[in-house]
């Protein structure tokens, strides 16, 4: 090959990734961003593309004398955290609520996936009278470990709340997960849509009448993991916000009255909800002209006014390269849920007669916050300086060295043999290999402030991917991807 042609391959190959990144396939990362779901199942395993995990925890809740198989494991370990699976639940669902039209041939793939968390949720919930069970797995035992979920020999304790030792805060997430999920199947299977939220219903209830937090009583077995940092008051107000949207019954209209709270916020995850239920009951007031929820409208705008970078009263750092940055740890799971409410927001206002609000001066449209939430995405997918997408398996430039168990050793399908507690640390998590399953479609934590990313199995700040960073993610892919 001449020295010509070669230098023409070269400028072909870079223009091809600039193509890439300046016009990102959100058909392709929406379909992707969905399948990364089938890498964190637990329970028995149908046939499914991410063919490299098999079937594990078939024994969960065996301990306790009950079923507890299913649900997902949380990020790159083997423990079911029920908060963050709930608040993942409710997001996907909503996703869907939002963009049936947009999911488009996604849209089973999509149910499917919230089926897979509400079947073990309702285990949960109705395996034991008086008991809310909320997670599965000794988390300080398994963080020992570097093993595969098939290969877990780690105690698989099943951990619960009850009227004596309540849990607010899990329970409210795990209502709005079965409320919010309740609308999606209520036009595809009625039976199972009202199974869900008579148990919403319940659980709420539970919820509201034994207050406490389910760190408290739980301590270690959940903290620092998922401690509930925020405290219940966001969980009782989102849940009741779910049950209410899923009912119409204005007894939950009184009951979000009596919890209040969510001052000031300029965050939205799986610990803090005040965000998400603001703009979630904004919607009453914006669309519907009811003004009994006028307030969550003002309470979802001033969200926005603290997001919006140009903002006078905005408290959100941006890299050099234009992505939101909110922590160090994980940081993009905090900028896939708000993208979510920004897209989401946006939408509202533009179905209001085109709705505007004002930070300041900044007069604030409905292009104003898709605008931002689309280059958030297109940060994601590889606009960005690095020119990486942060989604394994789109674009040819993706993180190869995940900080995910199941990923980073080899698949039972080609290594039979057991792998200990101990045995996955040499040569697999210390080594410098890329990880020889791709998780297809996990959204890693991302860049640091400065927009670098050092791709590295044991930086699992930046490295590890999580089911609600993914969930957060699907319902802007959506609005981007679909026709409406």
């Amino acid at each position: 090959m001449s020295l010509s042609h070669f230098l023409l391959l070269v400028i072909f190959f870079n223009l091809s990734l600039l193509c890439v990144q300046c016009n990102p396939d959100y058909r392709d990362a929406l379909a992707k961003s969905i399948i990364f779901f089938q890498g964190q199942r637990s329970g028995h395993l149908p046939p499914q593309d991410i063919s490299w995990r098999g079937s594990s925890g078939l024994s969960d809740g065996s301990l306790a004398g009950v079923d507890l198989t299913g649900g997902y494991y949380d990020a790159g370990d083997n423990v079911k955290f029920n908060l963050p699976m709930a608040y993942t639940t409710t997001l996907l669902s909503w996703s869907v609520i939002e963009n049936s039209r947009k999911l488009g041939p996604q849209l089973p793939a999509t149910r499917e996936a919230i089926r897979w968390a509400t079947d073990y949720l309702l285990k949960c919930a109705r395996a034991t009278p008086e008991r809310l069970y909320v997670g599965v797995g000794d988390p300080n035992a398994d963080h020992k470990c570097w093993e595969r979920p098939e290969d877990m020999d780690t105690a698989r304790t099943a951990y619960y709340v009850t009227p004596t030792s309540p849990g607010s805060d899990v329970a409210g997430e795990t209502a709005a997960a079965l409320a919010a999920a309740s609308i999606v199947f209520k036009k595809v299977d009625e039976s199972y849509s009202k199974l869900l939220l008579s148990t919403a219903k319940d659980v709420l209830q539970f919820a509201m009448q034994h207050r406490g937090s389910y760190s408290d009583f739980l301590g270690s077995n959940v903290c620092p993991f998922y401690c509930s940092y925020s405290g219940y008051t966001d969980e009782l107000l989102w849940g009741a916000g779910w049950v209410y949207k899923a009912t119409n019954e204005t007894y939950y209209v009184d009951l979000l009255k009596s919890v209040g709270g969510g001052e000031g916020i300029d965050i939205f995850s799986w610990d803090n909800k005040y965000a998400g239920a603001h703009v979630l009951l904004a919607k009453k007031s914006l669309v519907n002209n009811d003004e009994t929820f006028g307030e969550y409208r003002q309470k979802a705008e001033d969200f926005m006014c603290k997001i919006l970078p140009d903002s006078p009263s905005s408290t959100t750092k941006y890299t050099a390269g234009g992505l939101m940055y909110k922590m160090g740890a994980s940081n993009l799971q905090y900028v896939t849920s708000i993208t979510f409410l920004l897209t989401t927001y946006s939408k509202y206002m533009a179905k209001a007669n085109y709705h505007t609000f004002t930070c300041g001066k900044l007069v604030v449209t409905p292009e104003t916050l898709r605008n931002l939430a689309r280059r958030q995405v297109d940060y994601i997918l590889g606009d960005n300086p690095m020119k990486m997408s942060y989604m394994v398996g789109y674009g040819t430039n993706y993180p190869k060295r995940i900080h995910h168990r199941g990923s980073s050793l080899p698949s039972v399908a080609v290594h039979s043999e057991e792998i200990g507690c101990e045995g996955g640390f040499q040569p697999y998590y210390y080594g410098s290999n890329p990880n020889p399953n791709t998780l297809i479609g996990a959204v890693v934590g991302g860049p640091d402030q400065n927009d670098f990313f050092p791709d590295e199995r044991g930086d699992y700040t930046h490295s590890e991917p999580t089911t609600y960073t993914n969930a957060a993610l699907v319902g802007p892919l959506a609005s981007f991807a679909g026709k409406s």
